[in-house]
């Protein structure tokens, strides 16, 4: 199966989070063809989680896996690292109390 252009992916991803009422926000755009996508998930009690794509070499699967957890202050100072290395990177910013980000959805694991 081919891969969704990362523009294609983090707008299907916006429309979902947004189809079930969660707060969604683009905070940084990347490369719409090629970037690497980081979804950053706020629960708004000063904590947050930054999860990133994986690829396991052996099998190809991709999945998604925790990059930094912890006081926002510290997650966003991660993800602020990352630009800085990879200025071709989508930050998407879900704001949900519950934690909810959907990421293990169906359809939008690949």
């Amino acid at each position: 199966m081919s891969r969704l252009a990362a523009g294609v992916w983090v707008s299907a991803y916006l429309a979902r989070l947004q189809a079930e009422g969660i707060a969604v926000y683009v905070v940084a755009r990347g490369d719409e063809t090629a970037g690497a996508v980081l979804v950053k998930l706020a629960t708004l009690d000063g904590r947050a989680k930054a999860f990133h794509r994986v690829v396991d070499l052996l099998t190809g699967a991709r999945a998604w896996d925790t990059l930094a957890e912890g006081p926002e202050r510290e997650v966003d100072e991660s993800i602020a690292k990352q630009r800085r290395f990879d200025p071709d990177l989508w930050v998407i910013e879900v704001e949900d109390a519950k934690g909810r980000h959907l990421l293990d959805a169906e359809g939008l694991s690949d």
